[in-house]
């Protein structure tokens, strides 16, 4: 049966609670400069990740009824790419981040999870692949 749902992903949502100070801190996580004069209101911000890649949004709902309730992530939904495991490790470490997990090696990827600071988890990996 053909769907009439695409076979792709064109954005992932990561729910906060204050959307400037979030911004704030991804920025930072992603290495993208943060403009200190953005009044980030919401509902929502979407970082782009690169072409053809689907969006990072987070979304503060804002806008939503009185009887929204906020829940963080209590396990990663996705991963974040890295060609130094240790290096992004230190990275988030000096961010003052929690972790959820210390670095795990594999024959063919290492991997490691981490808290935002509303507590969703966040996972980090180094891909070994050839060339």
């Amino acid at each position: 049966m053909k769907s009439p749902i695409m076979s792709r992903v064109d954005t992932i949502f990561i729910h906060v609670t204050n959307l400037k100070e979030s911004v704030k801190w991804y920025s930072t996580l992603l290495g993208i400069e943060f403009n200190e004069d953005n009044p980030c209101e919401g509902p929502i911000h979407t970082f782009p990740m690169g072409e053809n890649r689907p969006g990072l949004t987070l979304d503060n709902h804002c806008f939503d009824e009185e009887e929204y309730k906020f829940n963080p992530s209590n396990q990663p939904l996705f991963n974040l790419s890295t060609e130094d495991i240790d290096e992004a490790y230190e990275f988030v470490k000096r961010m003052g981040a929690e972790f959820v997990t210390e670095i795990a090696r594999y024959p063919d990827l290492s991997d490691f999870s981490f808290k935002d600071p509303d507590g969703n988890i966040l996972m980090i990996c180094s891909c070994i692949t050839e060339n």
